[in-house]
């Protein structure tokens, strides 16, 4: 045997027996996840579960086989038959601003990201941010364990008119690019733009990319210099939130007047979805938003399962509870078009470009954490197939943030965020809102402890503790 042959079979040998070692022992930590059903967001079907191993905050093993095995070291979770095991949820528009007082809004970082932990929502993207800094401590705290909640993936500030203060003579492309390097440096995952024109948006986009770091963008028509998604499509961006754009959104009025008119058959709809998959640009399409500003309908949609008033302090509820919201009319008709849009760009190839966004600024009535088991149903409604929702709000929300190497999917070498429902969400969406045991991390939680040591703590405790959650800008959705 020459020498080269027996160095392959050394070094096979020692895999064999690190892979066994992997395979017979179990470690002081870890949590083994038995019985049940798993939807590991690969496949477009559930299937039993032997058993999901978790090893320091890594899933080591799926489908692993326990004949025979000593699991006494080990934290092991049995699950019941109508039990299902499926990937955290990503949402890529988790707004965590909140407006009580219909006085602008704060970011809200102490009890939010225990409502998106506690629904099974182990990562958020802000998708634009009020208190950038504020943010990026919370999102560090929790990092480092000091504080118990979702992952934040920081979007630092918006780039556009929605960013307070925001000058357009004073940001000129070299300023945005400085603020890109700045933000970048400090760690943010990805950049939002809102209200921007052209110049610079192409700036922000070639800098973002220059850090390996994705832009996303509320675009409108090209009505009065702001930017058509056909055009920043062209520029490179990475993925757009809302509406499709191109010529079916003319420069002639704003986006949302064309958008509530909107007939997703026409050629020119066809079109701008064709440049998407083309170019490989993600949608996110926050169907479930529009709703909460309308009537609210389809009812099934907007209906507590939990009550998230009860998550306001009494004052706070009394507040909200006295200025009851109006009825938006025109975003109940966009709702209506956007359904059939997102259904048109499914059904057009583009299952693996829709994402999971909420884009929710709470005034009190309902949380983010809660809206993500509601965009998935928005999903559903509009005819996409609930194992394909399933995955546009996991390793599709995932990959469009660069994430996909690590979260989105339960498989071995992925990061350890997982969540238990009771009910196959397959036959019926609703079931992800039976939320029995979330994992991030590696870290086991019980939600309804999460949730109940949130009670009663959103909000001022009373008139006196006001000031800081009044904010001090103002600035529409």
């Amino acid at each position: 045997m020459n020498l080269t042959k027996l160095i392959f079979l050394s070094i096979l040998l020692v895999a064999v027996l690190a892979y066994g070692q992997v395979q017979t022992g179990f470690q002081s930590g870890d949590i083994v996840i038995r019985g049940g059903w798993l939807f590991d967001s690969v496949s477009d079907g559930v299937r039993r579960n032997n058993a999901v191993v978790v090893r320091n905050g890594v899933i080591l093993e799926v489908d692993t086989n326990l004949t025979g095995r000593d699991t006494t070291a080990a934290r092991v979770v049995t699950l019941n038959d109508d039990q299902f095991v499926l990937p955290g949820l990503f949402d890529l528009h988790a707004h965590y601003a909140v407006d009580l007082f219909d006085a602008g809004r704060v970011d809200e970082y102490t009890i939010n990201p225990l409502l998106f932990l506690a629904n099974g929502v182990t990562s958020t993207f802000p998708a634009g941010e009020v208190d950038p800094e504020g943010m990026m401590a919370a999102r560090k705290r929790i990092d480092d364990g000091e504080q118990t909640g979702a992952r934040i993936f920081n979007s630092g500030p918006y780039f556009g008119s929605a960013r307070p203060g925001w000058d357009n003579a004073v940001m000129t492309p070299d300023r945005i690019r400085s603020e890109v390097r700045k933000w970048a440096a400090l760690g943010v995952k990805g950049f939002k733009a809102k209200g921007i024109r052209p110049e610079q948006l192409s700036a922000l986009i070639d800098e973002a990319h220059r850090h390996d770091l994705t832009v996303t963008a509320h675009l409108d028509s090209g009505f009065r210099n702001t930017v058509n998604p056909r055009d920043a499509i062209a520029m490179g961006i990475d993925r757009i939130e809302h509406f499709l754009g191109g010529d079916a959104i003319t420069a002639d009025k704003a986006a949302y007047s064309s958008l509530e008119q909107l007939d997703a058959t026409r050629p020119e709809v066809k079109a701008i979805i064709k440049t998407y998959l083309d170019q490989h640009v993600f949608f996110d399409a926050t169907l479930s938003a529009y709703g909460y500003f309308a009537e609210r309908q389809p009812k099934e949609l907007y209906e507590y399962w939990i009550n998230e008033k009860d998550f306001l302090t009494p004052y706070a509820r009394s507040v909200v509870e006295s200025h009851p919201r109006e009825n938006n009319a025109q975003f109940g008709r966009i709702l209506k078009a956007k359904l059939k849009e997102v259904k048109a760009f499914y059904d057009a190839g583009g299952a693996d470009l829709i994402t999971l966004g909420t884009d929710h600024p709470s005034w009190g009535e309902f949380w983010s954490g809660f809206g993500s088991h509601r965009e998935l149903h928005a999903l559903v409604l509009a005819g996409i197939p609930p194992a394909a929702a399933l995955k546009m709000g996991t390793i599709n929300s995932a990959r469009a943030l660069n994430m996909g190497s690590k979260l989105g999917t339960i498989e071995r070498g992925r990061w350890a965020d997982l969540f238990v429902i009771r009910g196959n969400p397959l036959q019926d969406i609703k079931n992800t809102r039976n939320v029995q045991i979330v994992i991030k991390a590696g870290t086991l939680y019980d939600p309804k402890a999460l949730l109940e040591s949130a009670k009663g703590k959103m909000g001022p405790a009373g008139a006196t503790d006001a000031a800081w959650w009044k904010g001090n800008s103002r600035f529409g959705k």
